[in-house]
């Protein structure tokens, strides 16, 4: 499970775009925490925080304590807008949620045992379909990843859904069918050697089919020919 983690955060007194350049222009990130059916509160965070968090990959599903002046909340970061140039985290927005919130959240799968896949050992790919489930659980109980064990699957087996073990009270979105997450699909040089092989039979078949029409031609011209010949003895016997 996702474990908890503290940030520091100061409130703000305006909001709107000139307050959120104060803001940057101080060194801070501008963030909003909104939710729980309370108004949302404008908030700045420290950016070198919210970048290491960032880094860690688990940022949008991992619970939050946002330490605001003494006054803790807790949530989960829900949106990050990006410095269209440096890339650099420039709004957060966060979530109020308690033990019980139910959410939506992405989590990462992670593939298991490829090393001992008998699919990937006889030189087959692993074909990535979905390299994140969308999942509804409760706001404390978000696993960290998913993961997806390989050791039983070989060159065209696909991997479900119904194959990746879920903690309890964690469902995916989609439940009406047995989705695909992964396939072992057959090696690169396998498709390309069959690529080529169909492609020389179509050539072999076309070549055959040209040097008939060929020898077709030539017959009909011989009887041409002959025809000519027979005519011009014919006038002369009368």
């Amino acid at each position: 499970m996702a474990e908890l983690i503290s940030l520091s955060a100061q409130p703000r007194d305006r909001v709107g775009k000139g307050a959120a350049r104060a803001a940057r222009r101080a060194g801070k990130v501008p963030a909003v925490l909104y939710g729980g059916k309370q108004p949302p509160l404008p908030l700045s965070v420290d950016p070198a925080a919210v970048s290491r968090q960032l880094a860690t990959g688990a940022f949008f599903t991992t619970m939050i304590e946002l330490d605001v002046g003494g006054q803790t909340h807790r949530a989960l970061a829900r949106d990050v807008q990006f410095h269209p140039v440096n890339d650099r985290p420039e709004h957060v927005d966060f979530l109020r949620v308690t033990a019980e919130t139910l959410i939506t959240v992405e989590v990462p799968v992670i593939f298991d045992n490829e090393e001992t896949c008998p699919g990937l050992k006889r030189g087959g790919v692993l074909n990535v379909v979905r390299h994140e489930i969308e999942l509804e659980c409760r706001a404390d109980a978000i696993p960290h990843s998913l993961h997806a064990d390989l050791s039983t699957f070989d060159i065209g087996d696909s991997i479900h859904i119904s194959h990746i073990p879920l903690p309890p009270g964690v469902t995916p979105t989609i439940i009406d069918r047995d989705f695909t997450v992964a396939t072992i699909a057959a090696p690169t040089v396998v498709r390309d050697e069959a690529i080529e092989a169909a492609a020389a039979q179509a050539a072999e078949a076309a070549e055959g089919e040209g040097e008939a029409e060929a020898e077709g031609a030539a017959e009909g011209e011989a009887g041409e020919g002959s025809a000519a010949e027979k005519k011009p003895a014919e006038k002369a016997e009368k």
